[in-house]
């Protein structure tokens, strides 16, 4: 149950961080934030940050295995860069017209499967 819980805060605060991130330019591209000024872009992108760091701190403290959960330091921090990936891949490709997956970029995912095979062996 722990497992789930790290791993779905864990992609509710990439999809958060994402938007933080790149939704701004998005919202540019839309002509909705085009005439707002750079720090209220900020403003904008820390309140997106805020909502996710109220993901991403439970997520790790729950999940770490010093507070009772089922994975390491290490394994915590894989599964949150192969989740970064995965959310950020499936928001670029659908958000932003032009943006697509070429072969590197499944070679790069699939080093990224066997960086988690690793990081879980015994």
């Amino acid at each position: 149950m722990k497992a789930a819980l790290t791993i779905g805060l864990l992609i509710v605060s990439n999809i958060l961080m994402t938007f933080a991130w790149y939704g701004h330019l998005k919202l540019q591209e839309m002509k909705i934030t085009s005439d707002w000024p750079l720090f209220g872009i900020i403003l904008f992108s820390w309140g997106i940050a805020l909502a996710e760091y109220c993901c991403l701190v439970p997520a790790n403290r729950i999940g770490f295995q010093g507070n009772g959960g089922p994975f390491s330091l290490m394994q915590l921090k894989i599964i949150q860069e192969v989740v970064t990936l995965i959310v950020f891949t499936i928001i670029a490709t659908m958000m932003f017209k032009g943006e697509s997956l070429h072969w590197n970029h499944l070679a790069a995912f699939v080093c990224l499967i066997l960086a988690v095979y690793f990081v879980f062996m015994k």
